[in-house]
């Protein structure tokens, strides 16, 4: 049972791990195509760093660990990450979520390794939008990464999509329709401001609605009841068993049920995506004074701190909301 209690009740038990803020791709909702203000390799946790907290994490109650970037598979050792993971004393649930240009190499490894389940971002299946979205001309790696996952037995494979405005709001029943002949699991998610070029417009935004209208044109789409700590809300498809699922994280915030909290990969514990506030854990780490009891101590003590200082709500629809000074590839997906 978590032990990762908040003021308002809320029971953390889920932990998103960032492995690095590189990316292959340059996704316009993410960061600029030129960006380059990447993290020094000393600043990044070491493996042995992250396995220190996670298994920390997991004896205050966590039993879902995600791993994501920035781009996880970027990173060398990802396998022997998964593999130690899993043999840690509380092994928590374990999946990973990742743009798929790694995925053809790696499923079947990470797979070997534990993992148990893969997120892949892909937000068209047009090559010309995906080209322009990323900047780069990868989507076959893509789509060879998926039947790779599929192969290796890495189930469910979800697909994460997020629409914009005269980019690909048009594609919602067209991906819809792909993901369900290839037995795939698809959420869309509303674009969110954690950007670093600043690009997003709530005004223009492609809402929860027009993707449920969108939906609604080609499928009769029934609420799935229970959705719990989730923050998609799924909906069965023309009566089940299948379902898609909208994350509507700006126009139906779902804090009041949030379980997360997120390490970014320079050790900095937050308690949520657009939180102005972190908790250096990698001081602690390399703190040579710390004994390794210690340091466990303390580090589980900030992780109490954090979920204590955690706020009711992320705050978007507030008047004074203001953005993350770090973008989304920094955080964390």
């Amino acid at each position: 049972m978590s032990t990762l209690i908040d003021t308002y009740g809320r029971s953390h038990r889920d932990l998103r791990v960032s492995l690095t803020d590189r990316c292959s791709l340059r996704c316009t909702y993410c960061m600029p195509h030129d960006f380059a203000a990447w993290l020094p390799s000393e600043k990044l946790l070491r493996t042995d760093e992250l396995l220190t907290v996670i298994e920390v994490a997991t004896s205050a109650g966590i039993d879902e660990v995600r791993l994501t970037g920035g781009e996880p598979l970027l990173r060398p050792d990802i396998a022997d990450i998964v593999t130690r993971i899993n043999a840690l004393p509380k092994a928590p649930k374990l999946s990973l979520t990742t743009n798929g240009l790694r995925l053809a190499e790696l499923a079947g490894p990470l797979a070997d390794a534990g993992l148990m389940r893969v997120n892949v971002s892909l937000d068209t299946l047009n090559r010309e939008r995906f080209k322009m979205l990323t900047f780069r001309d990868r989507i076959g790696d893509v789509f060879k990464g998926l039947s790779a996952a599929r192969e290796a037995g890495l189930f469910p494979i979800k697909i994460n999509s997020v629409l914009m405005p005269a980019v690909n709001e048009d594609e919602a029943p067209a991906l819809l329709r792909w993901a369900l002949a290839q037995g795939f699991s698809l959420r869309f998610i509303e674009q969110m401001p954690l950007d670093a070029g600043g690009i997003w417009n709530r005004s223009t935004m492609v809402t929860a609605d027009d993707i449920f209208a969108a939906l609604s044109t080609n499928y009769a789409l029934t609420p799935v009841p229970a959705r719990g700590s989730a923050p998609a809300e799924e909906f069965y498809i023309n009566g089940g068993p299948e379902t898609v699922g909208i994350i509507a994280s700006v126009t139906r915030p779902f804090c009041g049920s949030c379980d997360r909290l997120r390490l970014t990969s320079d050790g900095q514990l937050r308690s949520c995506l657009f939180s102005h506030e972190e908790m250096d854990l990698r001081r602690v780490l390399r703190n040579k004074e710390l004994s390794k009891e210690e340091i466990h101590q303390e580090i589980a003590d900030r992780f109490h701190k954090t979920v204590l200082g955690k706020l009711p709500g992320h705050g978007i629809n507030d008047l004074n909301f203001i953005q993350p000074f770090r973008p989304m590839s920094a955080i964390g997906g």
